[in-house]
């Protein structure tokens, strides 16, 4: 069994030794390199610019502005693309923007022979603007009278959603039953990947080619295309090794700029590489969303009807747009199930700051900050354990969406929670910790989630893997799918191996995305990519496999039901026993002067399913009043994701979205100044989590086989990120009794909260 085991991933020795080509490793000693200029003003326009200065700089070779690309605006968020117009994203930006809003808006480049010319350059252009009035938060956007930041919508309501289950009027109106309103807010933050945004751009005869650091090639290859009024198969796109990107790169960010720069000196290569602080600034964050949250409930904690508004902060540009907290509204409709009914209303509204895009979760960390929330501070008005509430009103297996039909196939949470529960010893310490004093408490909180696995019926799922025989009997393994550092090389490695019956060893996946030759795939988001692209390399490895044995029918002249395929040989299906060497096999179908046939084989799998992946966090802290800081004691996140392809994989995943989900918790905020000016952008003055910052993180799973997933697995890359917060806010809440309805609970925040509740 090549599945359900820890091995080594198969990326790691060329990663730690250094060998493992990135973007910037693929340089050229010709090349050019690009550098942006970013406007400095939030809202308003570039009137005009003088670049005659900049020009004589030595070793610019061209400065294209504003005025000078295609009056084209296209899409940029790493969105399957629709042929029905309704379901296309929103075309809102141009390569370079006369109409500028965000501070740091991209409004001219300059190409040098070497960054230092460039840079140079940058700082001899002159720029005229007209000022307007930036507008920061969607309550200033949707105030009558506000600047308009795009005339495609005058009222800066980009989209508002919403629905109905049932009568919620009614369930207000139920007899006895309480009502609990309350508002929560979650902020703005980075992504914070190793490797900033990079691509190269050079031309091949008429066709561009962008070597980039994206999670998806085949997308980019198309908004390029788009953007530059081209067709998409004028361009190639190569993905190579990628140093992180968390959704930041599940967005076509500087690619197009950089293909149109190159084709405007006669095809070289031109390098694009943003700055750390261009990064915080000029891509995209995590939109930071307000909740208005209403619930009845019984005396017993029985949820009988609950309300959500929700107002998405978009910034300046669409991106992902409406889908962010449209997934947030969704997810307060599937975790908790309302007796008679429930409302939501989503808003997604730009003002003039960065631009939010996809991060890891896509919209449930930040609901599942307020709904957790909710349910604590729900459950401590009717003093009944939070534990309890929560299994009273939960998901159940079986369950179905009224609306999308998403079907909860398999469920452990329950034993999530459980175990959860035992790992922190749950009853003990809620009532060892429930009547403190002095200035340092100590308080258990905790939260639970669900995370649907990929993007079906919203948008299409579809992905392909192809096989290849080797003359020595080993198969080339190629996946449009992409390894951004999750591990689903590794993965899908196994997966071949598992199907096909070959050696790891003997399965060698290419970890490179050329769009040329990679079969297709959307790329990597949405946790999707073993569940879709799983499904892919068992159709694949199931046709190749079949293909083989119809060869060894061939040679052996023994009827292909009773062969089979074992660790690469073929085998006698009933005892076992060798019949023939793979590699003998391969040779012979290479070379046969006979029946020569080259064994291959390609399926796409066009996924028209989804299922929910579930999980709890449990927290001890330790507050000390007076300084406003919060320890984690003790914290541990568990996961129901299906069958675990690899074990050790899955651990690593949720370390890595654990230590993610502490600095959204404690310390991460991106704050701008009152003109839409970035304040700390950049690794000193963000508050990132470091190695000392972090404690021992705790893992557990509860593996349930899901019959849709391709050998029983389902979501687990975005997840992890997804509890700790809520987890450690109602920790805070147990230790000290005061509820903190925002994030990050930074000291600043906490010693203002502790003194309005006196404990200061």
């Amino acid at each position: 069994m090549a599945i359900r085991k820890s091995i080594n991933r198969v990326d790691a020795v060329e990663k730690v030794t250094g060998g493992a080509r990135y973007t910037d490793d693929f340089f050229e000693r010709e090349m050019l390199v690009a550098k942006v200029l970013h406007s400095t003003i939030a809202n308003g326009w570039v009137k005009s610019m003088d670049i005659s200065e900049a020009e004589k700089v030595p070793g610019v070779v061209k400065i294209v502005t504003c005025f000078d690309v295609p009056d084209i605006q296209f899409p940029t968020p790493g969105h399957p693309w629709s042929v029905e117009a309704s379901h296309q994203d929103v075309a809102d930006r141009k390569l370079l923007n006369q109409r500028v809003r965000i501070y740091g808006d991209d409004i001219a480049a300059v190409v040098a022979e070497d960054e230092v010319a460039a840079s140079r350059a940058l700082k001899r252009i002159k720029v005229e603007y007209e000022e307007l009035e930036p507008v920061l938060t969607p309550a200033e956007a949707m105030k009558e009278g506000a600047p308009v930041i795009h005339d495609e919508h005058p009222d800066n309501v980009l989209k508002h959603t919403s629905y109905t289950v049932g009568d919620p009027d009614a369930a207000f109106q139920k007899e006895g039953a309480h009502v609990f309103e309350g508002e929560y807010e979650t902020q703005i933050v980075q992504h914070c990947h190793i490797e900033p945004p990079i691509s190269y751009a050079y031309m091949e005869k008429d066709r561009i080619v962008v070597v980039s650091s994206t999670q998806i090639p085949h997308i980019v290859r198309r908004v390029i295309g788009q953007a530059m009024g081209i067709p998409w198969g004028k361009v190639r796109v190569i993905k190579p090794y990628i140093g992180g990107g968390f959704g930041n790169k599940q967005e076509v960010l500087y690619e197009p700029l950089n293909a149109f720069l190159c084709t405007k000196v006669g095809g070289r290569c031109v390098k694009l590489e943003i700055s750390r602080e261009e990064t915080f600034v000029s891509t995209r964050t995590r939109h930071a969303i307000a909740f208005k949250t209403k619930a009845a409930v019984t005396s017993d904690g029985k949820l009988v009807g609950r309300t959500l508004e929700a107002y998405s902060n978009q910034g300046g540009y669409a991106s992902h747009g409406h889908a962010i907290v449209a997934n947030s509204s969704n997810a307060y409709r599937y975790l908790y199930q309302d007796e008679i009914g429930l409302k939501s209303d989503a808003y997604t509204v730009y003002t003039n700051i960065c631009s939010g895009g996809a991060m890891r979760g896509y919209g449930i960390p930040q609901v599942a900050f307020a709904m957790e929330s909710q349910m604590d501070d729900i459950a401590r008005a009717l003093n009944i354990d939070p534990i309890e509430f929560r299994e009273k009103n939960c998901m159940p297996l079986g369950y179905k969406d009224p609306f999308t039909g998403l079907t909860c196939y398999s469920s452990g949470l329950l034993e999530c929670i459980k175990k959860g529960k035992e790992h922190i010893g749950w009853d003990e310490k809620r009532k060892k910790y429930a009547n403190q004093n002095g200035p340092v408490r100590r308080g258990v909180g905790m939260s639970i989630f669900t995370y649907k696995t990929g993007v079906y019926p919203i948008s299409l799922e579809t992905a392909s893997s192809r096989l290849i025989l080797n003359q020595d009997g080993s198969a080339q393994l190629q996946m449009g799918a992409t390894e951004i550092g999750q591990g689903a090389d590794t993965v899908f490695t196994q997966m071949a191996a598992e199907t096909i019956g070959f050696k790891l060893e003997d399965i060698h996946i290419i970890s490179t995305q050329d769009t040329d030759v990679t079969p297709f795939d959307t790329g990597a988001y949405a946790s999707r990519q073993t569940y879709v692209s799983g499904m892919a390399v068992k159709k694949t490895a199931e046709q190749f496999k079949a293909k083989i044995l119809d060869y060894a029918n061939y040679m052996l002249k023994i009827s292909v039901e009773k062969l089979d395929i074992c660790d690469g040989n073929i085998v006698d299906k009933e005892n076992g026993d060798v019949l023939l060497t793979m590699e003998r096999l391969a040779m012979e179908a290479f070379y046969s002067l006979d029946h020569s046939v080259h064994i291959t084989a390609e399926a796409t799998n066009h996924c028209k399913d989804n299922t929910f992946a579930f999980g709890a966090c449990f927290a001890e802290v330790e507050v000390d009043i007076p300084l406003g800081k919060v320890h984690i004691i003790d914290i541990i996140n568990v996961h129901d994701s299906g069958v675990l392809i690899n074990p050790k994989l899955a651990e690593a995943q949720v370390h890595g979205g654990m230590s993610m989900g502490l600095g959204y918790a404690l310390s991460e905020q991106l704050l701008y100044d009152a003109k839409g000016k970035p304040l700390n952008n950049n690794l000193l003055d963000y508050k990132l989590p470091t190695s000392m910052d972090t404690p021992d993180l705790h893992v557990d799973f509860v593996e349930t086989l899901d019959p849709s997933g391709p050998y029983g697995n389902k979501a687990l890359g975005e997840p992890p990120a997804i509890p700790p917060a809520p987890a450690i806010r109602n920790a805070v809440l147990h230790a000290t009794g005061v509820a903190i309805n925002t994030l990050p609970l930074n000291p600043q925040k906490l010693v203002e909260k502790f003194t309005e509740a006196g404990l200061i």
